[in-house]
């Protein structure tokens, strides 16, 4: 179900890494000094604006992403959530999640974390293997990987983890060993990623140059299926496209993306979607740490870009992020969102036809992507949402 308007998520984003990975697109960046006392009094005035323009709400989720946020200290992690808290009200059930590498360095920090308020870590593992680590240009070795994962449960009451798969020279057999081994150190939530090859990362050159073969297509839907199954079986089913979780252990702050709830993000690059004056709005900070910065320092708000959506454009945004939940997306909720069902605003000949080919299906409650309709989700939205 939708979250309920009157609550709110809070999307921290902090952009530095020691390195860049091979294959990542994000919003990161690498530098040699980082004025951390100026990024965090930038961050603070951020929740300041925010809480002018967004009211008196409950904060049901924050999120500290990256980056790599396991990077800052934990005074500032306490700073920020203090000002949360003075901002706003935290519900009683509210998650705070850090993401974190496996580095001893940062490892040794998570008792620090977890005193200032995180509950919830997510570690960035990606491999089981030093080889695969090493080509994913990852700063961990393998016995980091498991020794972060059994210092984060004895601090955090949740632990998620992230692989990646469909990796260069990976076999089919070779990715179910290593999701049996990641499933019985997984205690509530994984995250598995099929490696994509990005325009403008390293691995994109690469791989234009013939140094990077990937899996065929065949083989990584048949990981697919496999990490479906298995997961399943485990006690892990996929709530979400690529996320799996024991049942009350879904990323709360993720459900609020792909429900179409209200969040703000701070931070260089953030994104956020709040309603103001009545209207949905989306709202991007400036990408550039420095120029975000210079911003934020001067006007309290490092926004790059304030758009008003029309509700055509609402409802498009809750159909594509809702359908990639198993459970779909709620008719009732996308009513109570947009105003109108959702008949109006999808083709509803080609919509028969996914009926017809086993892709799509719908109840009183939800319309949802079935099992081999989810795999192809991406190119059947395009003419779903086409009229």
């Amino acid at each position: 179900m939708p979250v309920s308007p009157e609550n709110l998520a809070i999307y921290i984003h902090w952009p530095f890494c020691l390195s860049k990975c091979p294959y990542c697109d994000f919003n990161s960046h690498v530098r040699e000094q980082i004025d951390e006392a100026a990024f965090v009094g930038a961050l603070v005035a951020e929740l300041d604006h925010y809480r002018i323009l967004s009211g008196s709400r409950t904060i049901t989720s924050v999120f500290f992403g990256g980056g790599t946020p396991s990077l800052m200290a934990a005074a500032t992690v306490d700073r920020l959530l203090q000002r949360i808290a003075r901002n706003w009200t935290f519900d009683k059930d509210v998650e705070i999640t850090l993401e974190a590498n496996p580095t001893s360095v940062e490892a040794g920090k998570f008792k620090d974390f977890a005193a200032a308020g995180i509950n919830r870590l997510s570690l960035g593992i990606q491999a089981l293997n030093d080889p695969d680590l090493k080509a994913l240009g990852r700063e961990h070795d393998l016995p980091e990987a498991l020794a972060a994962i059994d210092l984060s449960r004895k601090y955090f009451a949740r632990t998620s983890f992230d692989l990646i798969y469909a990796r260069m020279g990976q076999s089919l057999a070779d990715w179910e060993v290593e999701l049996r081994q990641a499933l019985a150190m997984a205690a509530d939530h994984l995250s598995l990623y099929q490696l994509t090859i990005e325009r403008g990362t390293a691995f994109y050159q690469a791989h234009e140059k013939g140094r990077i073969i990937l899996p065929t297509e065949d083989v990584s839907a048949d990981m697919y299926d496999l990490t479906r199954e298995i997961c399943a079986a485990h006690g892990l089913p996929a709530y979400e496209v690529s996320n799996h979780a024991a049942q009350g252990q879904e990323s709360r702050h993720n459900l609020t993306y792909w429900t179409y709830g209200e969040y703000i993000g701070i931070g260089p690059g953030a994104h956020g979607r709040l309603n103001m004056d009545g209207a949905f709005h989306a709202l991007t900070q400036h990408r550039s740490p420095e120029k975000w910065l210079a911003k934020a320092a001067s006007a309290g708000r490092g926004t790059d870009q304030n758009h008003r959506l029309i509700r055509a454009d609402m409802a498009e945004e809750m159909i594509m992020m809702s359908l990639r939940l198993t459970e779909g997306l709620s008719l009732a909720g996308f009513k109570k969102r947009i105003g109108e069902g959702v008949d109006c605003f999808i083709d509803q000949g080609y919509l028969q036809r996914l009926f017809e080919l086993g892709y799509m299906e719908r109840d009183d409650h939800h319309l949802r992507a079935t099992k081999a309709g989810m795999p192809l989700l991406n190119s059947l939205l395009g003419r779903l949402l086409a009229s």
